[in-house]
């Protein structure tokens, strides 16, 4: 059987038959010897396993299973293949997204259907142990007589390098920044919120190794830049602008936002005109900046990942990878390299040092 390094995997989430999808759980794929990705097959069947997050000592995955509202933990088994860690955890509605403590102490699970945070403790062996919920969103704009009342949209939660957590609220135009209280049960508790613009619909987040927080917006098609205070360590919002160069067009929506490993580009996919956007990062982080539009290569360019020098695309709708190299110097992407079939593709993650194979 392949030895494998943890380096050389990736595992991809799916939409499967519950939610419309050809996918049957999470795949695993390894660089081919050019740098593009092959198949290395279906690392466990799971019902729409739309995100996952690793474990990083661990060999542990955690996907969300968004149509069936639950999380749940995974062990490596084989070469590429993953086995039940325990029983699946209750989530809340439309659970689309989950991120792992960089310690191993802890899960956030974000909610679309419901807008619900939850927390879920870890244990040493990196079985979940316990689930707590948070205090719900509030709308900042539904004081105005005779607002429409919004449904508050959890999306995407990121583990700051401070310690506390902040997570993207689409529905209610809000980054919400948490405490972690450790007794007298661990849990989140809310520290403070950043009002985005109304109707702007902040869905994903990437914290800048200086530890400013850049958000996409999926409505606005836009970049937000949050950065912290010195004196209070509060975060606020210091910029937003266009996230694409050729501007927003009919039917599209931005999907996903990633950094490259040294700070100096960011990416943005756009659902729609299936657009990855090209953004410079300018000095001290203080905007993003569009230098170009490159087509995704595929339909649907739902998540992306840069990695090694290279941008690789999951098309949930055309159902394939597409990898393209980039340059070093500009952070352009070249022509496409290589193709991956992958059914309903919906994330592209890493695995971490701790997967070492077993079985």
């Amino acid at each position: 059987m392949e030895s494998l390094s943890p380096r050389d995997l990736l595992w991809t989430g799916s939409y499967t038959a519950d939610a419309g999808g050809s996918g049957t759980g999470i795949g695993a794929v390894a660089p081919a010897t050019d740098g593009t990705l092959r198949w290395l097959g279906e690392a466990v069947a799971a019902d729409s396993p739309s995100f996952l997050a690793i474990h990083p000592a661990l060999p542990i995955v955690y996907p969300v299973a968004e149509h069936a509202r639950t999380v749940r933990a995974y062990r490596r088994a084989g070469a590429f293949g993953l086995e039940p860690a325990g029983p699946a955890w209750p989530a809340g509605d439309a659970a689309c997204h989950v991120a792992v403590e960089p310690s191993g102490r802890f899960l956030v699970v974000c909610c679309w259907g419901d807008g619900q945070v939850l927390f879920y403790e870890l244990d040493a062996e990196g079985g979940i142990l316990d689930r707590s919920p948070t205090v719900p969103s509030r709308d900042p704009y539904g004081d105005v007589a005779g607002a429409e009342v919004r449904p508050s949209r959890a999306h995407a939660a990121l583990i700051l390098a401070d310690g506390r957590v902040m997570t993207t609220d689409l529905g209610h135009d809000l980054l919400r920044i948490w405490n972690v209280r450790r007794s007298p049960a661990p849990r989140l508790v809310p520290d403070h919120e950043v009002v985005l613009p109304q109707g702007s619909g902040p869905r994903h987040l990437v914290q800048h190794p200086d530890g400013t927080v850049f958000v996409v917006t999926e409505y606005s098609i836009e970049v937000a830049v949050a950065g912290k205070s010195p004196g209070s360590g509060d975060f606020s919002l210091s910029f937003t602008g266009p996230a694409t160069a050729g501007g927003a067009l009919p039917g599209d929506s931005a999907a996903e936002i990633a950094l490259a490993a040294d700070g100096r580009h960011a990416y943005v996919g756009v659902r729609g005109s299936n657009r990855v956007s090209v953004l410079e990062v300018e000095p001290g982080s203080a905007a993003l900046r569009p230098v170009a539009d490159v087509s995704s290569g595929g339909d649907w360019p739902r998540h992306h990942l840069v990695r090694n020098g290279w941008l690789h695309v999951a098309h949930e709708r055309s159902g394939d990878v597409v990898s393209f190299p980039l340059d070093p110097d500009s952070g352009l992407p070249g022509s496409p390299a290589g193709r991956l079939q992958v059914a309903s593709p919906t994330a592209l993650v890493p695995a971490l040092k701790g997967f070492t194979p077993r079985g």
